[in-house]
């Protein structure tokens, strides 16, 4: 069954536990093979760059992102330059590991399907390295930076049973249109500087 899933929302205990791993006699199955299509139904249903199993429900270490041409379509390029946004196709980790690369940093307004309508800025490492199986238990590592960094980040975060409102500068908490009309188009430095950062 690949069908969407309705997406848990903030306030629900699942959101705050630490996700369990994936047993090893899991791996390759169907049931296994039948959450990962489901998380990616609904990640692209929403629509969304990321989905964490305890977003549908689901205690357990896995996670789906990826980042196609037309859901950057409304940035402009200077925000896709700035963002380190590039297209990459659907990933899948199941109990992952991260490790932030470097001290670089970067924040840029998030969002998250599971507190919808809102969003605020966070900072985050710019380069990470995670490594995990895919759904029939293969071995997998992939380090990469800019926002294909950042969707991990806040999907590992998921797992460990934190939303980004933990992490978010609070004075930059916005409704999300609020959010694309104030600040739109603007270069991150901007921004910081509207906000008082």
């Amino acid at each position: 069954m690949t069908d969407q899933h309705p997406i848990v929302q903030a306030g629900a205990p699942g959101l705050r536990a630490r996700s369990q791993e994936v047993p090893q006699e899991k791996l390759g199955t169907k049931e296994l093979s039948d959450l990962v299509q489901k998380m990616i139904a609904t990640m692209r249903a929403a629509p969304g760059v990321g989905l964490a199993a305890p977003q549908i429900g689901v205690p357990w270490r896995v996670i789906v992102l990826e980042d196609r041409e037309e859901l950057q379509a409304k940035l402009t390029p200077d925000e896709k330059r700035e963002r380190e946004r590039i297209a990459f196709p659907t990933k899948v980790f199941v109990n992952p590991v991260l490790k932030i690369v470097g001290d670089e940093k970067a924040m840029f307004f998030e969002g998250c399907l599971s507190v919808k309508g809102w969003a605020a800025m966070v900072e985050r490492g710019l380069e990470v390295e995670v490594e995990g199986l895919d759904e029939r238990g293969t071995p997998q590592q992939w380090r990469v930076r800019g926002w294909p960094a950042r969707i991990l980040q806040h999907e590992v975060d998921h797992l460990d049973g934190k939303l980004y409102v933990d992490r978010m500068v609070s004075r930059s908490f916005s409704t999300q249109d609020q959010a694309k009309e104030l600040y739109g188009g603007k270069p991150i430095a901007e921004i910081k500087r509207m906000l008082g950062l």
